[in-house]
């Protein structure tokens, strides 16, 4: 059995995004086709999610000074708490599906808070005097994203995604971008089908 980590990266329902309704789609068949696999819904936008501030900020530091957990404040203990607790969850995920719109050729800014939980040094990847080195292995991942116009994978949002996963080390990677959803209302119908489409197909495979 393995487990798959899907990070639903908008704030509404499948009625309203178009990349809310691909990633349905993914989950739909993937558990058609994995029925005994465990899927855990990753929600960025929950009132609780760990977002990098000064809490969490001075908490670093103050550990890093030889501060013990419990000295910390309490609300330093929980956003610290929640925030590890993302990065273990990520850890122990066989698979990874990431779903979000394009928004100002970049990502959501919560989808960011997650990326933010698997970037950890010593954990997901590691200084060298060569340079970084990612230490993620065994992973596979799927980006989803839904966007008005046309780049071709070219824009801040898809390049950031790819980037970051290669990072921390994943490089079984591939993406499928709906594109161009704005520019002709009349042609929704179709992206959304081919979209749909791919989604299915990749999800029986995953």
């Amino acid at each position: 059995m393995s487990t798959l980590l899907a990070v639903k990266g908008h704030p509404l329902e499948a009625k309203d995004s178009h990349a809310v309704q691909l990633l349905e789609a993914f989950l739909a068949a993937y558990k058609e086709t994995n029925p005994t696999d465990e899927i855990i819904v990753v929600n960025p936008y929950a009132s609780d999610f760990p977002e990098i501030d000064a809490d969490i900020t001075s908490g670093w530091h103050a550990l890093i000074k030889g501060a013990e957990f419990a000295d910390l404040s309490e609300s330093q203990q929980s956003k610290l708490a929640a925030f590890n607790g993302l990065t273990e969850q990520f850890e122990k995920a066989d698979k990874i599906v990431i779903a979000n719109p394009l928004w100002n050729l970049s990502i959501p800014s919560r989808l960011k808070a997650w990326f933010d939980t698997i970037c950890v040094a010593g954990k997901t990847f590691k200084y060298t005097a060569e340079g970084p080195v990612g230490l993620v292995t065994g992973k596979k991942a799927l980006h989803i994203q839904a966007s008005g116009g046309f780049y071709n994978g070219q824009d801040f949002a898809a390049q950031y995604t790819r980037q970051m996963l290669n990072f921390i080390g994943i490089t079984d990677f591939n993406e499928i971008l709906a594109e161009g959803l704005d520019f002709d209302p009349t042609k929704v119908d179709e992206i959304m089908t081919k979209a749909t489409s791919e989604v299915v197909t990749a999800a029986k495979s995953f």
